[in-house]
């Protein structure tokens, strides 16, 4: 099984932008020297949710500090970008990197992000699928031109070119939108299952997609796809729930809260404010303890991924970074899952 972790690079009130992009860049870095896989980071703007609204400036970053770790985004946002500037910023990564680059694509979710960058939502998909399409272009394709609905392309070259070949792996996230599952699942690229779906509903996602797959011939298997869940780990279930707690409800908030927004967003609001006057039940840790998260002990921990590695799963996500969560705690779950989760799946 590979591990990798993930990011939305949160930014809690009172903490410092800059110690957030330091701690995030040390785990990457502690993440490789413990032998996980990737190490992977999401595409946010106008948020304290996530500071990833510059996700080739930070990978830049996390590639110059690492060696093997391969780097991911989770996802990119392509209706909200000139493909070409998208096609090189992914290019000149995979060759600074040497060929160590995995770009997830997805279409986002906040509808504040795309009322900011003044792009009609209701055109994300059909913007969403040539974007791709003009991105693979322009990595393989010399003199590749392209006339679309949204985007036009004359006989241009890119410069640098990708260094894996054909290109890098391509990523699709899909949750509720079946014509996106179908979009990933008749062009032959692996889904990508974020944390926003409760396990059950993301491995019958999964089993779907497989099942898609295989009718469009490419046969991708469910092991091929990153399965990304909330993961906190300590040497006690007590422990690791009272830890993680004040992180995962600043995360559930804050993406209940964002909800509400259809421009501007939160960022100059506060969060004890809203959820003081807010007139919905929040998502509780224990609902998420029972269907989206993995938090126990180490036992514990190895129990719910071998039931996820028996029904197929076998590229396992984990979200370690909670809003509001201390970068030293994060650090402990980081290792003691290296250390006491990971060698049972050797």
């Amino acid at each position: 099984m590979k591990f990798g972790i993930f990011t939305h690079v949160p930014w809690p009130e009172g903490s410092d932008p800059k110690q957030v992009f330091e701690d995030t860049a040390e785990e990457v870095v502690r993440a490789e020297e413990l032998g996980y896989h990737s190490a992977w980071l999401a595409e946010h703007h106008f948020s304290r949710y996530g500071i990833g609204s510059s996700p080739a400036a930070l990978a830049g970053n996390l590639i110059a500090r690492t060696e093997s770790i391969r780097i991911g985004t989770a996802v990119l946002v392509p209706p909200l970008h000139n493909p070409i500037t998208l096609a090189e910023d992914t290019a000149t990564l995979d060759v600074i990197s040497g060929g160590r680059l995995d770009v997830g694509f997805g279409r986002g979710t906040a509808g504040y992000e795309y009322t900011g960058y003044n792009v009609d939502r209701d055109e994300s998909q059909e913007r969403f699928q040539e974007s791709i399409a003009v991105i693979k272009g322009l990595w393989t394709t010399p003199e590749f031109s392209h006339d679309g609905k949204f985007y036009q392309v004359t006989k241009a070259n890119l410069a640098p070119p990708p260094t894996q070949r054909p290109h890098p792996p391509i990523y699709l996230a899909a949750t509720r939108t079946v014509e996106t599952l179908e979009y990933a699942a008749t062009t032959g690229h692996p889904l990508m299952i974020g944390v926003v779906l409760d396990t059950d509903d993301s491995v019958a996602l999964c089993n779907r997609y497989v099942h898609l797959s295989k009718e469009a011939g490419y046969n991708v298997p469910i092991g091929e796809i990153p399965f990304f869940r909330y993961v906190y780990v300590a040497e006690t279930e007590e422990q690791a729930k009272r830890e993680s707690e004040p992180g995962l409800s600043w995360t559930m908030d804050m993406i209940q809260w964002r909800r509400h927004f259809t421009e501007s967003s939160e960022v100059y609001q506060r969060l004890d404010e809203w959820r003081t006057n807010r007139d919905e039940a929040p998502t509780s840790c224990e609902y998420l303890y029972e269907n989206r998260a993995i938090v126990g002990s180490p036992e514990q921990c190895v129990a719910q991924i071998k039931a996820l590695q028996e029904q197929g799963i076998e590229y396992f996500g984990c979200n370690l970074s909670f809003g509001g969560l201390e970068h030293r705690l994060r650090m402990k779950s980081l290792e003691l899952f290296a250390k006491e989760v990971m060698p049972h799946f050797n």
